[in-house]
């Protein structure tokens, strides 16, 4: 397949996989499809002899690209010490936090430095949502951790540059980055991870799609370690039959397939009437449906056996994980899952919003709920329980007001906020609602100083970013009585509550009628805020660097390997 070289937003050279040839494309696409069945047919010493030769291809093919990666990264580290500005200290990118040590005693290193190459596999980087505060926090521990590691990056961002991306991580989330170690490569096959590539067999064509953007990424470069941020397993697995010596790790925002989805095709079970696919079981058609979930299951439990370290973000993602895809990784006697909550700025939040008796007789009858503008978020439900509550007329009514926070990715966001403002002013609250795109971090700050109440309505939201934030900034969240926000985040301290839950539009309408209604409202503000302790940065950091640090003990032993052979 044809390389091409294309230029970066800011006129740089990028590496591209060539993908004009569509009839040559969609032979790979049938071809990767096909492993599974291959495998069992040929057997697996012919598929994984067959993948090797393949590694062995990519590693040839991009040894001078590789090898010119890590020249321009010396370059620009020798530039960056050069600086008249010691930008390392105001940053504070190079010292190694007592956190970021891992294994290592009283502040030193540790074991042998490693200077390998990380790359990060998360095509829609840009995004600005608590998947890319992830992203971008791991990539910082691991910076800390190990500051002469590379990070290369594989995204589908052709429209930003380095520049771009960095300065918006630095606005949207206040993480800062080291620039030198930092790399972007540019894939041309971001489309085939989209839902709206595959109006059929989604499911299965989005997993197909993520093994040829990962021949996409492998294309530009082979990393050391191959960690993916975005749920791909697929594209793990596809790494695995590949190369041998490429540790690979997964950080799992939540299940590609869950038996809560199973069980809600259903609809006499007890999820039979929750998420997109609510009662979808029935009759022919949804029987087959239902057998299509359940073979694509066990292909999504075979391939995630074989990841060598996998995090999830909550508690509730990693009983799903588990009961998915704890049977092969018991025979394949592989790490077990753990839990590494995703990082929240819960330090910066406490230092920005005060939570005082004084700042109460500052905050306004707002209820907040930041979330980015995709279908899951239902903010259809939040907008008619919040009509429902006005409705009401009671004194905890006046003056409220239901402010919308999110990113907007692409054109189908922009119409899905286009129907929401359609959608309130058919229900009469048009002028008590406000929607705020794409916000800067200093923009929701202001936001979560004036508000008094933090609403999710995302049924069994994988984990709830925003309602960490919620918590630490004070507020009073009203949350779905589902996943994270349920199960980890909005629970007792002290055997009293920090928050309410809710299902139906009429019980998210009570909820915040008694949230706004309340008469202790700082009592619960400072038991939220405690609760938020829990999320800090630093546990993230904490916890990503054990996890890494397996990753590159492996890395480590299986080049040991390979050069006694």
């Amino acid at each position: 397949m044809p390389e091409q070289v294309c230029l970066a937003p800011d006129g740089s050279q990028v590496w591209t996989f060539g993908m004009n040839n569509l009839p040559r494309t969609i032979i790979i696409a049938l071809t990767l499809g096909c492993l599974p069945l291959a495998v069992v047919l040929l057997g697996p010493k012919l598929i994984f002899w067959l993948g090797r030769t393949a590694g062995l291809y990519l590693r040839k093919k991009t040894a001078g690209r590789k090898a010119q990666v890590l020249e321009l990264t010396e370059k620009d580290q020798a530039e960056w010490e050069e600086d008249g500005k010691d930008r390392r200290n105001s940053d504070d990118w190079e010292s190694v936090d007592a956190y970021a040590v891992g294994t290592a005693k009283n502040g030193e290193k540790g074991e042998e430095e490693w200077d390998g190459i990380v790359g990060f596999l998360h095509p829609f980087c840009n995004a600005g949502g608590g998947g890319e505060r992830v992203l971008w926090a791991a990539i910082r521990a691991t910076q800390k951790r190990w500051p002469k590691a590379k990070c290369i990056v594989y995204t589908g961002d052709h429209d930003v540059d380095k520049a771009a991306i960095l300065a918006r991580v630095k606005n949207r989330f206040n993480i800062h980055l080291h620039p030198p170690t930092v790399t972007f490569l540019y894939l041309t096959t971001r489309s085939w991870v989209l839902a709206s590539s595959w109006p059929h067999f989604t499911l299965l064509g989005q997993s197909l799609g993520s093994i040829v953007m990962a021949w996409d990424a492998f294309s530009l470069l082979t990393p050391d370690i191959f960690v993916d941020t975005m749920g791909y397993a697929f594209a793990l697995g596809f790494s695995k039959i590949l190369f041998r010596d490429v540790p690979t790790g997964a950080y799992v925002h939540y299940p590609t397939i869950s038996t809560d989805m199973l069980g809600s095709l259903d609809p006499n079970s007890a999820t039979g009437t929750q998420g997109v696919n609510a009662g979808k079981g029935a009759g022919a058609v949804g029987g087959f449906k239902k057998l299509y979930w359940e073979l694509f299951a066990s292909m999504y439990s075979a391939v995630g056996g074989s990841i060598d370290v996998v995090m999830t973000n909550s508690t509730w993602t990693l009983g799903h994980i588990k009961s998915l895809w704890d049977g092969w990784r018991k025979e394949l006697q592989a790490n077990k899952p753990v839990v590494v909550y995703p990082p929240v700025a819960v330090e910066e939040l406490e230092r920005e919003i005060e939570v005082s008796a004084a700042s109460e007789k500052k905050r306004e009858n707002i209820l907040l709920y930041i979330a980015q503008f995709r279908p899951e978020k239902n903010h259809q439900l939040i907008l008619t329980a919040f009509a429902e509550f006005m409705a009401t007329r009671s004194p905890a009514t006046r003056g409220a007001k239901l402010v919308l926070i999110g990113s907007v990715r692409d054109d189908g966001d922009s119409k899905r906020v286009y129907e929401l403002r359609l959608l309130a002013n058919e229900l009469q609250i048009k002028e008590s609602v406000e929607f705020h795109l794409d916000a800067s971090w200093p923009e929701i700050l202001e936001w979560l100083r004036k508000a008094s109440i933090g609403v999710n309505g995302m049924w069994n939201e994988h984990f709830g970013i925003g309602v960490v934030e919620y918590q630490a900034a004070g507020l009073i969240s009203v949350v779905h009585d589902s996943g994270g926000p349920k199960i980890d985040i909005v629970t007792k301290i002290n055997d009293e509550p920090t928050g309410f839950h809710a299902t139906t539009a009429s019980e998210f309408a009570k909820a915040f009628e008694q949230a706004l209604a309340l008469e202790d409202k700082l009592a619960m503000r400072l038991r939220a805020r405690e609760s938020a302790k829990r999320f800090t940065e630093e546990e993230f950091a904490k916890r990503w660097v054990v996890q890494m640090e397996k990753l590159v003990i492996l890395r480590q032993k299986k080049e040991l390997a390979l050069r006694a052979k």
